[in-house]
């Protein structure tokens, strides 16, 4: 019998050149671990948001929530498929994050919206880089992929915007 090598077993055949093949794995991975950490910030606002506009901030936070954590899945999936490995811990993550944790004990709900703004705005940018190396490595999957996760991330952007302008 002979023996499996444990590597090969994870090696998902692909016709994609492996050179841009590894650098849309790791363009991919950094969105995973970014959208892990941007759902975990806005699950945090969404449990810590208070004020008069409480409950409009709070439904906005978790539907965010909800459709970042909706990318997660879907981007790992696509770093399979074309025969990386993709996240395997919390300290991966921490590791491959770009998004800035926000530990405090108190966040007004100005600063909340206006942070992920910013954080919103970012994941627009990485997504749009990671188009173009999965554009450069002909991988039209992956791209396309990307086109409605932008898409979404734009409209988070705007909404989130658009909510902070009512504060003082």
């Amino acid at each position: 019998m002979k023996a499996i090598n444990q590597v090969d077993v994870l090696d998902t055949p692909s016709d994609l050149e492996e050179k841009g093949r590894g650098k849309v794995v790791e363009a991919v991975n950094r969105l995973v671990a970014d959208a892990f950490a941007l759902y975990i910030k806005t699950k945090n606002y969404h449990w810590h948001v208070s004020g008069r506009h409480f409950r409009d901030y709070h439904l906005l936070l978790d539907e965010q929530a909800g459709q970042i954590f909706a990318t997660i899945d879907p981007l790992a999936e696509r770093v399979r498929k074309i025969g990386g490995n993709t996240i395997r811990s919390v300290a991966h993550i921490a590791q491959l994050q770009r998004v800035n944790d926000n530990d405090e004990d108190f966040v007004s709900p100005k600063d909340m919206l206006l942070d992920l703004v910013a954080e919103n705005k970012k994941m627009a940018k990485s997504m749009r880089e990671a188009h173009q190396i999965a554009d450069d490595a002909e991988d039209v999957a992956t791209a396309s992929l990307l086109e409605n996760f932008i898409d979404e991330t734009e409209q988070r952007t705007w909404f989130l915007f658009e909510t902070s302008r009512d504060l003082e």
